[in-house]
């Protein structure tokens, strides 16, 4: 069962015969318990690499023509697992969603640092004082970040458009948890874990605010984890992340499709 925020400290302060509240805002010890709760949820789904977490997105476009390979990660996006890119050209009559393979910075740069910088269809762009040459000609083949927010793609095709579109990009990766601390909001976890979470923020409630452990919260919490650890996904076979047909690629580019934001 899920619980509210409100009801999360309701049973909190019951236990240390704390004040009754009938908002997380009556007291300052409600306030503290509220606060210990948020830093608890936060820590739980930093913790575990939770399926509910994972989201489709697109990345936005810098429509900015001295970067135009170039794309910014959503704030809400904490970690990009892939990108895929509508590599249409002028002359395709569909659509033709791709792979863009990640490159560590390091590798990106030696890639592009081997083109000629002089040949009319290499467009040299300037990245925070990183200069690569970048192809004008075709579809992004790969991609990687030197900043953790934007996205630097090694090409792109100028005869369908100026800049990368936010439109023709694809992306699967993992959104940062939100918090607004109202009475009524319900902590974005399954609804299995609400007893790890009301557990682990009580033991802490305990010590932080009593001075005092509550050995029958933490051996609670302890176990809550535990079995959260062992937990079973909730469809068969765990939610897999679509591939599209898509089979292991041999490159000597390739490396782990991960951007870790967090």
């Amino acid at each position: 069962m899920k619980l509210t925020l409100l009801e999360i400290v309701q049973d909190i302060m019951n236990d240390m015969d704390g004040d009754n509240v009938n908002s997380v805002n009556d007291t300052i010890e409600s306030q503290q318990v509220a606060q210990i709760v948020k830093t608890t949820y936060l820590e739980m789904l930093a913790n575990r690499n939770w399926p509910h977490m994972h989201t489709p997105f697109n990345c936005d476009s810098l429509a900015d023509p001295n970067q135009p390979s170039c794309l910014r990660i959503p704030d809400n996006i904490k970690e990009v697992k892939w990108i895929r890119y509508n590599k249409r050209s002028s002359t395709d009559t569909k659509d033709k969603y791709e792979e863009v393979k990640y490159l560590q910075p390091e590798d990106f740069f030696e890639y592009c640092a081997h083109r000629d910088s002089s040949a009319s269809n290499v467009q040299k762009i300037n990245f925070s004082g990183i200069r690569l040459n970048i192809r004008n000609d075709q579809a992004p083949q790969y991609w990687t970040s030197f900043d953790d927010t934007i996205l630097v793609m090694d090409s792109w095709d100028s005869t369908v458009d100026s800049v990368l579109q936010q439109s023709k990009n694809s992306c699967w990766g993992v959104k940062n948890p939100e918090w607004t601390g109202l009475d009524s909001s319900i902590p974005d976890l399954p609804a299995e874990a609400f007893p790890a979470l009301v557990e682990e923020a009580k033991s802490t409630a305990f010590y932080t605010l009593r001075q005092v452990s509550n050995e029958k919260a933490e051996q609670k919490a302890t176990r809550q984890q535990r079995w959260l650890s062992r937990k079973a996904w909730r469809a068969k076979g765990g939610i897999r992340l679509p591939n599209y047909g898509r089979r292991k690629a041999y490159s000597g580019y390739e490396k782990n499709p991960l951007l870790d934001k967090g």
